[in-house]
């Protein structure tokens, strides 16, 4: 974090600039963002993020050559959920991070699964005009230009087919709180997003309505869960298991396979002890460790700090479906006229002929845990954007 930049920033600090800030951002996508943001960008060494970077592509590259992760790790994925031509690495790879008492990065989670690609840099356009904030400092990693950060993201997503052969597949994409993603996506690229519940499918190929008319899908850009598939009972027009003719950007067996479920066989100084509960024969000082179930997102079914009867009351056959993770008290950092928050940095790669970090998405929190649904109640916390140093910047 730069003092240098925090403090200047505090004092200069305005609610009129914030209400300006969230009016950039409805602008920009059509309606008010349905998730709350932060008052304030976080201020990085580059060094740090960089360091992030490189533990996050470290620990997917040991996960790839570990035989028995990669065996282990295949028959994870649901009889249900597997989907055939599967790619041999995860086009999308996400990597979350927070800060230990000494200011070290700690994993949090990793995931072959997409993120808000296209969104978040609109949002970090809209704090830079906002607040004024100095140009010199970047908003991508690895000297990135935001030209070739979209020319590396269409290469993902579209994959040389044309834009209207290729859609963004979600569940009722037009109620998720993701949507302006898939506003941007569309703007960028013309991938428009569409409900799973709507596909056709005749013979082995998917279809579905483009301005009225009945268009074949060649490649699909999957934001669908299969945890909210399951939840909401979703009965799809296709079956995952079926051969089609269809290019996957994000191959779905990536969500199970590079998970939580990765998480024990990690060993890597950032990343905290961790073992599947059914491996557990007994928890001593369960208040030190984070319960997760595999496959929930955005935090759901996450306890802190568990009891002995909360572990206890998970029946021994749905063991293997959660994990008991060492748990690392984060350092609050970013200092705040509401006291210091804490922060998680996922940094946003792409696997284009190799693993290359090209975004982060910041998230600010007081509470148990950083995603936005667990922080409503406070101010200056949420989504926020990352503002990385020049190089040789102030500590």
């Amino acid at each position: 974090m730069i003092a240098a930049r925090r403090q200047p920033f505090l004092r200069d600090y305005s609610p009129a600039k914030y209400a300006r800030f969230l009016e950039l951002l409805e602008r920009r996508c059509g309606e008010a963002t349905p998730f709350r943001h932060s008052e304030t960008p976080c201020f990085f060494r580059r060094e740090l993020i960089d360091r992030m970077a490189r533990y996050g592509a470290e620990m997917v590259a040991q996960l790839l050559a570990d035989a028995r992760y990669q065996e282990a790790s295949r028959e994870a994925v649901p009889a249900a959920c597997r989907v055939p031509g599967e790619a041999p690495v995860p086009l999308f790879v996400q990597a979350d991070f927070g800060l230990n008492q000494e200011l070290e990065p700690r994993l949090v989670e990793i995931q072959g699964f997409p993120s808000l690609y296209a969104y978040q840099p609109v949002l970090s356009a809209a704090y830079r005009e906002a607040y004024g904030i100095d140009p010199a400092l970047d908003t991508l990693p690895a000297g990135l230009t935001l030209a070739e950060y979209h020319a590396l993201l269409g290469e993902a997503i579209v994959g040389g087919h044309d834009p209207e052969n290729v859609i963004l597949m979600e569940i009722d994409p037009a109620h998720q709180k993701t949507r302006h993603d898939f506003l941007m996506t569309e703007q960028l690229f013309g991938v428009r997003a569409v409900d799973i519940r709507s596909l056709h499918k005749q013979g082995n190929r998917l279809f579905y309505e483009r301005d009225g008319k009945l268009t074949p899908i060649r490649r699909i850009y999957n934001r669908a869960i299969v945890d909210e598939l399951e939840r909401r009972r979703v009965a799809l027009p296709f079956d995952f298991r079926d051969d089609l003719d269809v290019e996957w950007a994000g191959h779905p067996n990536w969500f199970f396979r590079l998970s939580k479920f990765s998480l024990p066989y990690l060993k890597h100084p950032a990343a905290p002890p961790t073992e599947f509960l059914s491996d557990v024969e007994r928890v001593e000082h369960p208040e030190r460790y984070v319960l997760k179930p595999l496959y929930s997102f955005a935090g759901a079914g996450v306890v802190v700090g568990p009891t002995a009867e909360q572990i206890g009351a998970i029946p021994a056959a749905r063991r293997r479906d959660y994990i008991l993770q060492e748990r690392v008290d984060f350092r609050p950092v970013i200092e705040t006229p509401c006291g210091p928050a804490k922060v998680e940095v996922r940094i946003m790669y792409l696997w284009l002929g190799s693993l290359r970090p090209v975004n982060t998405i910041i998230r600010m929190g007081r509470g148990a845990q950083m995603g936005v649904d667990h922080n409503k109640d406070f101010a200056w916390v949420g989504a926020s954007a990352a503002f990385l140093s020049p190089g040789g910047d102030e500590a």
